[in-house]
Formats: structure tokens, sequence, C-alpha cells
């Protein structure tokens, strides 16, 4: 299990990064505070869908992983200021149906006692890259 400490720093949100490549829920949650809040990046409502506490956030995340069995957010740019930080990213990943996602995103955080209380991702929409798509119409 990973250590966080006191203030978080870029190393922190490049460690927590790591722990979403390797799939690690255990890990992902040892960063997160005990009401964290999980903003997601689709979903009803204006902020995407909201997930909130350990249980609603980690399953969240483990939702992500089994939507894009091979997910991985690569390219990794990190800043903090205070009790806030942001993560850049280029998130790649293929469905269980085969259509593949290549986009640019970014989490903004917020942090609490060494934590993150706060994670509110954001993403680039575009079309799938490959896999299954549907057929185009033959050009006259």
């Amino acid at each position: 299990m990973s250590s966080v400490p006191a203030e978080v720093s870029t190393e922190t949100l490049q460690a927590f990064a790591d722990a979403w490549n390797r799939h690690d829920a255990d890990a992902l949650m040892s960063y997160m505070s005990d009401d964290c809040v999980f903003e997601a990046s689709a979903g009803p409502d204006v902020c995407g869908t909201r997930y909130v506490g350990r249980h609603a956030v980690r399953a969240a995340y483990m939702e992500v992983w089994a939507t894009f069995p091979d997910a991985h957010w690569g390219h990794a740019r990190h800043f903090v200021a205070g009790d806030r930080g942001v993560s850049e990213w280029t998130f790649t990943g293929t469905r269980v149906d085969g259509t593949r996602v290549e986009v640019q995103g970014c989490d903004l955080f917020t942090f609490r006692d060494g934590k993150i209380a706060l994670k509110n991702s954001y993403r680039k929409n575009r079309p799938p890259v490959g896999g299954l798509q549907p057929p185009r119409a033959p050009r006259s």
C-alpha cells in the first residue's frame, strides 16, 4: 500500500497516475480522503456523474477498467498549487466491443490533509479511432 505525504506533490500525482495504469484500486484509494468525491467526465448531470464516498469512488474506478480492460493514461504532466492540482494526460483504451478511444484529458484535484478529496475528470469527446465502427456509405 502507498504512503501519502502530508502535502500532495507532483510526485504524489505521478504515483496516483501510475496506480491507474497498474489498475490498482487499493493503491488509488490510499490517496483518497475518507469522504472523497469523483466527478466522472461523462454522465447525466452538469458535473458528469458524481460518486461520493470511498465505496462509490472505488466502484467507479473499477468500472473504468471493466469498460476499457487495457486503459492507459500516458504523457502525464502534473502541477500542484496549495490545495489544488492538475494532471494532464492522453487516455487510450479499447472497449470490450473493440472500439478504440484515444483522447486528451485532465483531472482537477482538491486536496485536504495530504489526500485527494475531489477528483474532477475531463476529457475530449471524439469518435472511436479504430475497432468495430459502422460502415460508411459508398461515395457516388
